[in-house]
């Protein structure tokens, strides 16, 4: 990656290019790039002398010796006007007086600039100028006299450096205890690609001094970094919402494949020539889990877990849509490894009156991206409407796989109903009366056919409402009573869940174990209603 840089930057230094942008943070890291490509005649045919300047320092030669009056912008161009040797003049402060954060241009910078992009051009010794900014913004009439330089974020090798130079300080004075095998030291260094070094440095040191030991559930705290970053970007959403697979009730077939893959972008994993996952697009009747199976592969993994809003993509001027998008994985591949997450991913990409082609461009280029892409960033899209899917979204290449999610079986439902019952019964005020055992669970589990993991919940929710408002504990009255009164949308939308298992039964893998199905595994994709089979093909993991 700075290997990348310095080679592009010795080929604009060699071709005399008068004047570059590098857009960065880290001025103290793009300055010792620059000063070691500056000075290795191997890269430039010249070697050249580094002069910066700073609004406090001014300008300052290579000897260190700061020229007296060169604060100001425009006295220090006209200095630089005057270089009269091989040199590269980094400066950093400048942007202010090109309009950043909605403050005017100011003229003279401007046009001083652009007299010194025809010198340094035209000019006997080759001299280069390097505006070193924390934002891009340029005025427009400088859009062709200014080359922008992309300078890449830390590698995994530099944060790996850091985080065994911290370890190495710290451990050696006896109050912080490390306990981190090699895989784990690879797990923290993968953690913080996407920050600075000084970022991650500051993460790492959190995680020491948080409670005296540094080890795996430290993680977190880097990935409390990374919310900052992608926080600041207002298009996607660091998710903080931990919830275990074992939270999940079923989808013992899906939770078995994503176990599998635990680990996949792992250098040993790599060494293993097994590529890093790419996602899964989950489909099915809503209410069964897909969202909540999203949540809970990140918190299994120890992965980040970011949600793309595709509303916000589309929101804001005319033209920019395709822009939001490019910015979006940008942040994603940056804070890699990580999990992205599109909810009802059918209808972020629908378009509609006045589109004028833009749904299409950018969920073009999101089609792009996901076949080519290379950093881990694993992608779980949801989808409720699976007539509204794109065929070129399903096709392999895309997704590693297309899971379906069917209305929950009789062992599944007993499952669902333990989780939420059990979740409710820790409050001492809600327990008293109701013992859950296997037979209060094979009861609630046969009355509930047809119901949705979503509608199991709002029963208890429902019976929870009856049980306050008398002031008691919850009682199994209270459950049967709920379940009596709920309408289960497999009643409601009997046609269209008929049709959802019609589609699925050779376009997907059932998310549902073979065991747990209420039927022989041979009669999947029945369409008998509450209760029948299940769509997708039969397969093991």
């Amino acid at each position: 990656m700075v290997g990348a840089f310095r080679d592009t930057l010795s080929q604009l230094l060699k071709a005399r290019v008068p004047v570059l942008q590098v857009c960065s943070y880290e001025e103290q890291r793009v300055l010792g790039e620059i000063a070691a490509v500056a000075h290795d005649v191997a890269l430039v045919r010249t070697p050249r002398g580094v002069w910066t300047w700073s609004a406090t320092r001014g300008l300052v030669p290579p000897d260190g010796n700061r020229r007296q009056g060169t604060t100001d912008p425009v006295a220090a161009l006209d200095a630089a006007l005057r270089i009269d040797e091989p040199a590269l003049l980094v400066m950093s402060d400048l942007h202010p007086a090109f309009g950043a954060g909605g403050r005017p241009a100011d003229p003279g910078v401007v046009r001083r600039l652009r007299e010194l992009a025809v010198a340094y051009r035209s000019g006997p010794v080759p001299r280069t100028l390097v505006l070193l900014s924390p934002v891009p913004d340029l005025p427009v009439e400088l859009a062709k006299d200014v080359t922008v330089v992309d300078f890449p974020l830390p590698t995994e090798p530099e944060i790996r450096a850091v985080l065994d130079g911290i370890i190495v300080a710290n451990a050696a004075t006896g109050r912080i205890r490390i306990d981190l095998d090699e895989r784990g030291r690879e797990r923290f260094a993968k953690a913080a690609l996407g920050l600075t070094l000084h970022e991650a440095e500051n993460a790492f040191a959190r995680a020491m001094v948080d409670d005296g030991v540094l080890n795996a559930s430290d993680l977190r705290l880097v990935h409390e970094e990374k919310r900052q970053v992608v926080r600041r970007s207002g298009l996607l959403e660091f998710l903080d919402d931990p919830v275990a697979l074992a939270d999940v009730g079923g989808l013992e077939n899906l939770k078995r494949w994503l176990a599998k893959r635990d680990g996949a972008w792992l250098a040993e994993a790599a060494a293993y020539g097994l590529p890093a996952p790419r996602g899964v697009l989950i489909t099915g009747v809503p209410g069964c889990g897909k969202s909540l199976t999203a949540k809970a592969v990140a918190a299994a993994w120890g992965l980040p877990l970011l949600r793309l809003d595709i509303g916000k993509v589309f929101a804001g001027l005319v033209g920019s849509s395709e822009q939001n998008m490019r910015e979006a994985i940008r942040i994603a591949e940056a804070t890699a490894p990580c999990v992205l997450w599109l909810d009802e991913i059918e209808k972020g990409f629908a378009g509609g009156p006045g589109d004028s082609g833009t749904s299409a461009r950018v969920f073009g280029s999101f089609l792009t991206w996901m076949q080519e892409k290379t950093r881990p960033v694993f992608v779980i899209a949801t989808a409720n409407d699976f007539a509204a899917l794109p065929p070129e979204l399903l096709r392999k290449g895309r997704f590693d796989e297309i899971f379906f999610v069917d209305l929950p079986t009789r062992a599944e439902r007993a499952s669902i109903w333990s989780l939420h019952v059990a979740r409710r019964l820790r409050h001492p005020a809600v327990a008293g009366e109701l013992t859950v055992d296997s037979g209060l669970l094979t009861e609630l589990a046969g009355l509930s056919d047809g119901y949705s993991g979503a509608e199991i919940e709002q029963a208890v929710v429902a019976g929870l409402v009856d049980a306050y408002a008398e002031r008691r504990p919850l009682r199994r009255d209270d459950l049967l009573r709920a379940l009596v009164n709920m309408v289960p949308l497999s009643v409601t939308q009997a046609e269209r869940i008929a049709a959802v298992r019609s589609w699925a039964e050779h376009r997907a893998v059932a998310a549902t174990a073979a065991e747990d199905w209420d039927l022989d595994p041979r009669q999947a994709g029945g369409p008998g209603l509450p209760g029948g089979g299940h769509g997708g093909r039969a397969v093991e993991f």
